[in-house]
């Protein structure tokens, strides 16, 4: 579990990062997670980031179109999830449902956090070290067995030829 300095310091990174946009602090349920910061529609896009703090040497941020609670749902269940299965880049794991109603993406993907850049990504710590800001982006289970059939660039590949919108919870699938 990281110390309350670390927290602090992704917190004080997201709040940097997302000036300018209307950003407030949450948790999945008392006591139950890590910090959630959720990042509203400003200067760097028009969707909502919610960012955990307290995951440790990763965080993850997840966008949609909307502020949603849901997010937050999702995102103590991913750092759950990674407190036991240490969660990194090119790692999917089903969620069990839609990731909002009537989208047919029920996976979450680890990737890199193409729509931020790394400037989101890098967050130093008080002590020289650093966290990673890693995307859950939301893909479908004919994406997630894609990936595992023919590999992570692949499916990024395949998300660029297509040109995917990736906060849309009805895109079509690419596999």
């Amino acid at each position: 579990m990281p110390d309350s300095t670390s927290v602090a310091a992704v917190e004080s990174h997201v709040r940097a990062f997302f000036t300018g946009h209307p950003v407030r602090s949450a948790t999945p349920a008392p006591g139950s997670g890590p910090r959630i910061l959720a990042a509203g529609p400003g200067p760097r896009g028009g969707g909502w980031s919610y960012v955990t703090a307290g995951c440790g040497v990763v965080e993850f941020v997840l966008c949609g179109p909307v502020d949603d609670p849901r997010f937050t749902e999702l995102l103590g269940m991913v750092a759950s999830y990674h407190a036991t299965h240490r969660l990194d880049v090119e790692h999917s794991l089903p969620i069990g449902e839609p990731w909002l109603p009537g989208s047919a993406c029920d996976h979450l993907l680890v990737s890199l956090p193409h729509l931020h850049g790394p400037e989101l990504e890098h967050c130093p710590l008080p002590d020289g070290g650093h966290t990673r800001v890693l995307w859950l982006l939301p893909i479908t289970a004919a994406e997630a067995s894609f990936r595992r059939a023919h590999g992570h660039e692949a499916l990024e590949r395949l998300f660029d030829e297509h040109g995917i919108a990736p906060l849309d919870p009805h895109r079509p699938s690419v596999a």
